[in-house]
């Protein structure tokens, strides 16, 4: 593992540990040439999550697409990261376990929306409003009645 700071391939692992639910292992490691510590994560390589497309359209799953639109609705949120990457976990482990590897583009949506609402409700919200593609006020407003009637809020 190359360094981060100064390329080396020089470096240690001082410390492993399991990582979200046992699917993934933390290591820190140790750069023998700067002496700079880093933190790797390992996990198990290309699953072939696939997305079905409203379309009908079969594309590979595309974790950067997932992070991208939950850290969109987290936009200035205060969120610990590693809470996002469990969401992913979740939902990659959803993918594998529950639809066999291939999962509607519809089922991917809403599996997103109900981690952001155990995380963050305003960033379910806005995940929401471009998921379900929201075109006045009022779609807003049912969603957040929707929300708080379900939480017993209202």
């Amino acid at each position: 593992m190359k360094c981060p700071f100064c390329g080396s391939d020089n470096t240690k692992v001082v410390d492993s540990r399991n990582h979200l639910d046992g699917t993934t292992i933390k290591r820190r490691r140790e750069c023998e040439n700067c002496e700079k510590r880093f933190t790797t994560y390992e996990k198990i390589g290309d699953l072939s999550l696939r997305v079905e497309k409203k379309s009908g359209f079969v594309e590979l799953y595309s974790r950067e697409k997932v992070f991208n639109g939950i850290m969109r609705a987290l936009e200035k949120r205060s969120v610990d990261m590693e809470k996002v990457e469990e969401i992913l976990e979740k939902i990659e482990r959803d993918i594998l376990t529950k639809y066999s590897g291939l999962v509607k583009s519809s089922e991917l949506g809403n599996m997103t929306l109900s981690y952001l609402l155990d995380l963050d409700e305003v960033a379910y919200v806005r995940f929401a409003s471009v998921y379900k593609k929201f075109n006045s006020l009022e779609n807003f407003l049912k969603e957040i009645e929707k929300i708080n009637f379900e939480s017993g809020k209202k």
